[in-house]
């Protein structure tokens, strides 16, 4: 009789914590649902780096520990990161494909750990980006961290190199047409 009780209080147990995971992830997705990346576009150029990640976790910029529920970037999986002059691509298994464009990047950097996962310093990359918000404009624009661990030794200072790269690139016209625009 014993065991069948303490079968009962575990099952229930079990169930209770299920549930309250289910009913957290869906609070979390309904408040993230105006977040997602952006449209790939039609025609883009060749990758300037091409290269396979494991994707982590995309969080608000500065708080690598509050998982954000971004269309595409929900779910760690392995996948492929390619970095074009337009912007960043990331193909993550069972996720639809994720297009970051050059303007919205603030840019790439070493991590030591987010959400799920912690690794040896310097071992994860955090992407920093302006995610599309298709909700309300109060909020002003959502600043994030996606971050990735790169699957070979030597592609992280590739990566975050690349990414850095075409993030510059692209503020680099945007400055200069100021400054013309200034001098008249």
């Amino acid at each position: 009789m014993d065991k069948v009780i303490g079968t009962i209080v575990a099952v229930a147990i079990v169930a209770l914590m299920g549930w309250l995971m289910y009913r957290s992830w869906k609070a979390r997705t309904v408040r993230d649902e105006t977040l997602g990346s952006y449209p790939v576009p039609a025609e883009h150029g060749a990758a300037v780096l091409d290269a396979e990640v494991l994707y982590v976790a995309t969080t608000p910029i500065g708080e690598p520990l509050e998982r954000l529920a971004v269309h595409g970037l929900a779910f760690r999986g392995s996948g492929h990161l390619e970095v074009l002059r337009e912007g960043v691509i990331l193909r993550i298994a069972g996720e639809s494909m994720t297009f970051i464009p050059a303007d919205r990047l603030v840019g790439a950097g070493h991590a030591s750990y987010a959400i799920d996962r912690g690794v040896e310093p310097e071992g994860l990359i955090a992407l920093s980006w302006i995610a599309e918000d298709r909700g309300t404009a109060e909020r002003g624009e959502p600043r994030v961290d996606s971050y990735v661990r790169a699957r070979y030794p030597g592609d992280p200072a590739r990566i975050i190199q690349a990414v850095n790269d075409i993030a510059a690139a692209h503020d680099a016209p945007r400055q200069e047409q100021e400054s013309e625009a200034s001098n008249d």
